[in-house]
């Protein structure tokens, strides 16, 4: 939309001229824009509506594809394996979360303290396993935890114990070590990032009025951090309810049958697609998932926002 209006200009000879100054819309930012606006809909928007279109159809061996309405979401909240998986990753999440966000503002603190010899090296080292491929990540530790080949095993052989971190009862545990390994880093960085938007005057004042090293993270740093915290939870949260790479990955190292088909809901829904033939129902529990999702982590915002308030 373009718009006009009329501006009077005084002459040095004392004559008036009107002139009339043309608004039109900038199009430009658009130019920019478009090539990735044109991706996101073809691989993010377009897939999600195709989801939710096929997951209301059911494919037949005679007969094709039948519409059957809700039939796909009424049988997944009555699919116990369905519920099973999210039971895990939900307890995989409560556990694995705080833990690594706990050490990453740990880290960050450090860092900042500028008490810290070698902060080059600490931050790059901290950093790295978060460039490491999580397929390559996970392929490390799966042959440090062997009992038979790996670093476990050699421990076991050398103290004679009979350790096997590849038992049910602890294997979440030691797919939730890698995701620690791999993340922690990542989140360490955004945290240093917001204590470095901390004057420094701040900290000067408060040692002059004899605060302690503590007393100034209490009262300075970690209300600093709310905001960052806010963003790190709400990641931490979707990556977990994706658990995928991790699980599937050292299902061919886990003797026996320890990781299901359904370990997570994103294994279960790519061994439906993939090896049950059975995408329409894929798409409905991918879609249930990312509702879920989307509901914890708007829990998760609202929190934040009434505690930022406060």
């Amino acid at each position: 939309m373009a718009s006009a209006h009329a501006d009077a200009l005084t002459t040095p000879a004392g004559s008036s001229v009107v002139v009339e100054n043309k608004h039109k819309a900038d199009w430009r930012g658009w130019k920019f824009m478009w090539p990735f606006t044109v991706v996101f809909i073809f691989v993010f928007i377009i897939p999600i509506f195709y989801a939710i279109y096929i997951s209301f159809f059911k494919k037949q061996m005679v007969g094709g594809t039948k519409f059957i309405g809700l039939e796909n979401y009424v049988r997944l909240m009555q699919d116990g394996q369905f519920w099973s998986s999210v039971g895990r990753v939900a307890l995989f999440t409560v556990v694995q979360v705080p833990v690594m966000l706990f050490l990453s503002a740990a880290m960050a603190l450090a860092l900042d303290s500028m008490k810290l010899h070698g902060t080059k090296f600490f931050r790059i080292s901290t950093f790295l396993p978060y460039a490491v491929p999580a397929v390559v990540s996970t392929l490390v530790w799966g042959f440090v935890y062997g009992a038979k080949y790996g670093l476990v095993g050699s421990f076991n052989d050398f103290f004679g114990t009979n350790i096997d971190v590849f038992k049910p009862s602890v294997l979440l545990a030691a797919i939730g070590n890698i995701s620690v390994w791999e993340f922690t880093g990542y989140n360490m960085l955004i945290f240093y990032s917001s204590l470095s938007t901390i004057p420094h005057s701040l900290y000067e004042a408060a040692s002059i009025d004899g605060a302690s090293e503590w007393q100034i993270v209490k009262s300075i740093k970690l209300p600093e951090l709310k905001g960052s915290l806010a963003i790190t939870v709400i990641f931490s949260i979707i990556g977990s309810f994706q658990l995928f790479n991790e699980p599937s990955i050292l299902q061919n190292m886990v003797p026996g049958n320890a990781i299901t088909t359904y370990y997570t809901p994103n294994m279960y829904a790519y061994n439906l697609s993939f090896s049950g033939n059975q995408s329409n129902y894929a798409a409905a529990l991918a879609i249930v998932m990312a509702v879920i999702t989307m509901a914890i982590a708007y829990a998760v915002q609202l929190r934040s926002l009434k505690e930022q308030m406060k």
